[in-house]
């Protein structure tokens, strides 16, 4: 009679996602608390009720940890079916839709936090940075550039150069408001100011984006 093999046990077993998802909840607190710095693999592993054997089983580091969890809240707060472009869709609509998740994100307690903690590590882990910004603003833009380019080859819109236009439109949403909350300088908007800024950027976006360029002589 021949038996079934026994469980994979050790690094080969299946990881459990509820586990990794307290783990990347427990990094945001502390990263956003502690900074990244004055957040230990084992804070991390105890916020997160699991072991250091376990946390490790997931990310094999802490910049690697860091990484997940910038990226896990960009895909939460940015999925992808945002960047879709549906046959027959309007496509100032789904400019709103993003406008309004983007610069949600942006202003958040939680984004502005993280975006201090990275200019007080700017100049201590320069790979860091680069880390924090392929995981989190890179994306986006990629994202975005795609969608744009699908728009351009629809005539949707005249982008030469769709790259050059997605970084215009983030820089629009931000506003001067993301650097007012940076520093401390204002309280979070409300959800009128919010909804009017959005529109007035994706306004301004497709009037620029939807007749020739200008030409200079």
């Amino acid at each position: 009679m021949i038996k079934n093999p026994p469980a994979p046990s050790g690094p080969g077993r299946p990881k459990d996602p509820a586990k990794r998802e307290a783990i990347l909840m427990a990094a945001q607190v502390l990263f956003l608390n502690n900074g990244y710095e004055g957040s230990s693999m084992d804070a991390i592993a105890a916020e997160a009720g699991v072991s250091k054997l376990t946390l490790y089983s997931h990310f094999k580091d802490k910049e690697a940890l860091f990484g997940e969890a910038v990226k896990t809240t960009c895909e939460t707060r940015l999925p992808r079916r945002l960047f879709v472009l549906e046959d027959g869709c309007e496509f100032r609509s789904v400019l709103l839709d993003i406008a309004h998740a983007f610069h949600e994100l942006v202003i958040s307690p939680e984004s502005i936090g993280l975006h201090r903690v990275m200019v007080a590590m700017a100049t201590q882990n320069p790979a860091l940075s680069q880390m924090f910004f392929d995981a989190g603003p890179q994306k986006l833009l990629v994202d975005l550039e795609q969608m744009l380019d699908q728009a351009r080859q629809r005539q949707l819109l005249n982008v030469p150069e769709p790259m050059r236009a997605a970084e215009h439109f983030c820089s629009l949403i931000k506003g001067v408001a993301h650097f007012r909350l940076l520093i401390g300088y204002a309280e979070q908007p409300d959800a009128a100011d919010m909804k009017r800024h959005a529109e007035d950027c994706v306004d301004l976006f497709m009037r620029a984006y939807t007749r020739e360029p200008l030409t200079v002589d």
